[in-house]
């Protein structure tokens, strides 16, 4: 893969997976340091995270800016949302290679706090995401059921269900809504209907 999609699938990953995380847990449970830390963990960031109360709770009002992206109505919506997240971006686009990490793009400061950096760096992939595509390729999974979020794919090819398997259920649910709608009938086929009874007939 061009190393540039790849960091940008990236990106669009962590803003994806961020909003899948809180979705995950039970209501009104706080993401707290500890499940940030490792979630970056399992994203690639150098480890050990150093992520305290503080940091964990401005990164939860960013996933919340986050959600609104993908619920957004239309992309006019979407955009002005992630206009704002984009404010972040507290320094010129530069390439960077800290720790010890592969040659990529930063848009914050090196020591900007993880909320900022988050921001900034999400916003920038799902930026490029709506540029291309519009909301065609960015929202949530059409399953019933499911409440996880998507983004990224092909090209000019329109997503509703984050995985295939989502895809599979909803075929199958809407299947068997047909058959329990229509008792029966094969879905997609006409009621059958036998000649018209013959009309009255009058003499000359």
């Amino acid at each position: 893969m061009d190393p540039a999609a790849e960091q940008a699938d990236r990106v669009v990953r962590l803003a994806v997976d961020l909003v899948n995380l809180r979705a995950r847990l039970p209501a009104r449970t706080p993401l707290d340091a500890g499940t940030l830390r490792r979630f970056l963990a399992e994203h690639d960031e150098p480890t050990p995270v150093r992520l305290g109360p503080a940091d964990a709770a401005a990164i939860a009002a960013v996933e919340v800016e986050l959600r609104a992206v993908f619920d957004a109505a239309g992309v006019d919506e979407a955009a002005a949302l992630v206009n704002g997240l984009l404010l972040r971006a507290g320094s010129r686009p530069r390439l960077s290679n800290h720790h010890g990490t592969p040659w990529h793009l930063h848009v914050t400061d090196e020591d900007a706090p993880w909320a900022e950096w988050l921001a900034a760096t999400t916003g920038l992939g799902l930026a490029r995401l709506l540029a291309e595509d519009g909301m065609a390729r960015l929202g949530r999974c059409a399953a019933p059921g499911c409440r996880r979020v998507f983004a990224g794919g092909p090209r000019n090819h329109p997503r509703r269900y984050c995985s295939p398997a989502c895809g599979n259920a909803a075929r199958v649910h809407a299947f068997r809504e047909r058959r329990r709608g229509r008792p029966g009938r094969r879905p997609g086929t006409a009621p059958v209907s036998g000649p018209a009874p013959p009309g009255p007939t009058t003499g000359p």
